[in-house]
């Protein structure tokens, strides 16, 4: 499984923020929005988007999106639904 982080930051806001937080996964950086939008989580005129998880399985079928993220404990809840699946 491959996990991707995105963010409307600019790369370089993008960076700094991975080495802060010692990240072991990529984070894409999406400053117009164009990304977000696609995926529904930055309405029209809004500065920042709805923090949500889309697991896409290998053929790049959505199977399962994650409205209501806990940072405290996504980690673990995404895991035991993604351990659930296999």
């Amino acid at each position: 499984m491959k996990v991707f982080g995105l963010s409307l930051d600019d790369v370089r806001g993008q960076a700094a923020f991975h080495a802060a937080q010692e990240l072991n996964f990529p984070l894409l950086s999406d400053p117009d929005g164009s990304v977000a939008s696609k995926y529904g989580v930055l309405p029209a005129g809004a500065r920042f988007p709805q923090r949500k998880t889309f697991v896409i399985d290998p053929a790049g079928v959505l199977v399962h999106v994650d409205e209501k993220v806990d940072v405290t404990k996504h980690g673990a809840v995404i895991g035991e639904w993604i351990r659930g699946k296999k």
